[in-house]
């Protein structure tokens, strides 16, 4: 054979060859139809056997590492500690399961944030007076039992947190909700570390040096519980800026106290009524040195002047410390009450930018008049200019349960929705909007075309009709429906114009659903749209067809011209032919025309 290209050549022999051994292999394929390739599959058995194998051998070198690594000596005794602090709990801890459940959630459960309350007064308790007793002369042998009884229904209420509410408490921790922490996993929390410091007993060293509230001082460490109650309880008050505004009230006091205490500690030093700046020993000492205090931080003056370098040391620091501490309390302050006015303010501002916007554009006094209205009645009745600002913030999921909770009874016992799927009305609750109407604000005028229907709210509405719509039909209340009918009537027959007069009767919340928003809904549920259909033109039958009272008044605007009189009978019967030998004639001739042109 000539060739051309050796290398071309080669190339396609090759390309032929392989073809003819794959049509070979295939051809063997269709003998055996198990035959995958030409080598030997190994047997299913030495696999496993092999991977039984190295999966054993990858334990034992696990196995043999674990070993190897030593575990530190000092957490070993922390796990040993913790596990014998959980050997000794649980049986009570148990015991209680049945009263308190095994666990608690820390956000929603009322009698958590119950005992939290109380926790906190035991905290106040300890904060205020460890303190006071530590820095003013208030043990004595009259008061000291007093004490030693208040300290101990303090240290039982941190007892029974520590033992009973925080192993129960529910936490997150990686996106999980940890809710049984305390059986398996307790020992390696920090906040209960925490706690059973708090609880150490260093109490009975007043066996050894006296009663000296000293010893008192690791109570303090349950101060992150405070915050924690103040986080809870804001979360579940309406008002929450009041709690805010008394615990900025408490932290002032606090450091008055604080202060006084201080102050005190600082007159005892220099020696009570040796000078004039010190406390003179006379009265109340708490109260002086309180008033002191007060008059110190506030920077009021009139204060006796310091001599020594001690007391003038001693002011300056207590000037520069006022003057930093009440900057930032003010500040706190500020933003509390600034918070809790911001919905006041917003209003405020739309209110006088909307007014200032009438008077530019020389508005009547009547519309503004009642745009005043209707701003000052919507933000008193829901607190709010647009209910959907707020909606919109949260997750769908949340917006579902809302709106089903507030008009899902409501949707079902619209005779026009009855047999549809549920779904599809829960996706129409999420399109509501809510509107607020005066009083004799008309909702729907006869003849309009009606894009909407309306769900009662709150209020009433009255059907009216008769000369200037002075006759009431029906008065409509909250949970009624209208206008669901013209959502679903074209615009060829005239089913989709209003029929009647609807205007408030005194303030009226109504939902509305627009025919937009309803046909978007029904793509997706094309078995429900079949039923509303149906029943569309079911009750359009009841009603009475629209269509012809269209007509009706359609004829009765044509009544002023009168119908259009026939023809007489004489003038028909004569030149009837006549007229129709005079069209023939034309139409022969137009013919003729056409072929000539």
């Amino acid at each position: 054979p000539i060739v051309i290209n050796k290398y071309s050549d080669e190339q396609l022999r090759n390309v032929a060859k392989k073809m003819k051994e794959r049509l070979k292999l295939y051809k063997e394929k269709v003998i055996d139809q198990y035959a995958s390739s030409p080598e030997i599959t190994p047997p299913k058995k030495k696999k496993e056997a092999e991977q039984k194998k190295k999966e054993e051998e990858e334990k034992r070198k696990e196995e043999e590492e674990k070993k190897k690594v030593k575990v530190p000596l000092k957490t070993r005794l922390t796990a040993a500690y913790w596990a014998s602090v959980d050997f000794m709990i649980n049986p009570l801890v148990n015991q209680m399961d049945s009263f308190l459940g095994p666990t608690i959630d820390p956000f929603t459960d009322r009698r958590y944030i119950t005992w939290l309350s109380l926790v906190t007064v035991a905290i106040n308790y300890n904060t205020w007076f460890i303190t006071a007793r530590m820095c003013f002369p208030y043990h004595n042998e009259f008061v000291n039992p007093i004490w030693f009884a208040m300290d101990i229904l303090a240290d039982v209420i941190y007892l029974l947190d520590a033992i009973l509410f925080q192993p129960r408490k529910q936490f997150v921790k990686a996106g999980d909700i940890i809710v049984s922490l305390f059986r398996p996993q307790m020992s390696f929390v920090s906040r209960r570390q925490v706690d059973v410091v708090s609880l150490l007993p260093f109490d009975l060293l007043y066996l050894q040096f006296g009663f000296r509230s000293g010893f008192r001082v690791n109570r303090l460490l349950k101060v992150n519980t405070f915050f924690e109650f103040s986080d809870r309880l804001e979360s579940i008050m309406a008002k929450a800026y009041i709690w805010r505004v008394i615990r900025t009230i408490g932290y002032l006091l606090f450091m008055l106290h604080l202060n006084a205490c201080f102050y005190y500690v600082a007159s005892e030093y220099q020696g009570i009524g040796g000078t004039k700046w010190v406390y003179s020993g006379l009265g109340s000492a708490y109260l002086r040195c309180y008033y002191y205090a007060v008059r110190s931080l506030i920077n009021i003056g009139g204060l006796n002047e310091p001599h020594t370098v001690f007391e003038i040391t001693f002011q300056m620091t207590n000037f520069f410390v006022g003057v930093f501490v009440f900057s930032s309390l003010i500040g706190q302050m500020r933003d509390v009450i600034g918070a809790a006015t911001a919905g006041q303010t917003y209003f405020r501002t739309s209110m006088d930018n909307t007014v200032a916007y009438m008077v530019t554009n020389n508005i009547p006094s009547l519309v503004q008049n009642r745009v005043r209205t209707w701003y000052t009645y919507t933000w008193d009745a829901q607190g709010m200019l647009d209910e959907s600002e707020l909606l919109d913030k949260m997750p769908l999921v949340m917006r579902t349960a809302i709106a089903v909770d507030i008009n899902l009874a409501t949707f079902q016992k619209i005779d026009l929705f009855k047999g549809c799927d549920q779904q599809m009305l829960v996706d129409m609750l999420l399109r509501l909007k809510s509107i607020i109407y005066l009083p004799e604000d008309f909702v729907v005028k006869k003849g309009d075309i009606g894009k909407e229907m309306y769900i009662i709210k709150s209020g009433a509405v009255q059907v009216v009709g008769g000369p200037d719509n002075s006759i009431v039909f029906v008065t409509l209340k909250a949970g009624c429906v209208f206008g669901e009918i013209s959502l679903l009537q074209s615009s060829k027959d005239g089913g989709n114009r209003r029929t009647a007069n609807v205007k408030a009767y005194g303030f009226a919340n109504l939902f509305v659903l627009e025919k937009k928003d309803l046909f978007d809904i029904l793509i997706h549920y094309p078995e429900s749209q079949k039923v509303l259909a149906r029943k569309g033109r079911k009750l359009m039958k009841a009603k009475g067809p629209a269509a012809a009272k269209v007509e009706e008044e359609k004829k009765k605007g044509l009544a002023l011209f009168g119908p259009k009189p026939p023809t007489p009978k004489l003038l028909r019967a004569f030149g009837g032919n006549f007229n129709k030998k005079m069209f023939n004639q034309l139409k022969v001739s137009r013919r003729y025309l056409s072929h000539m042109m």
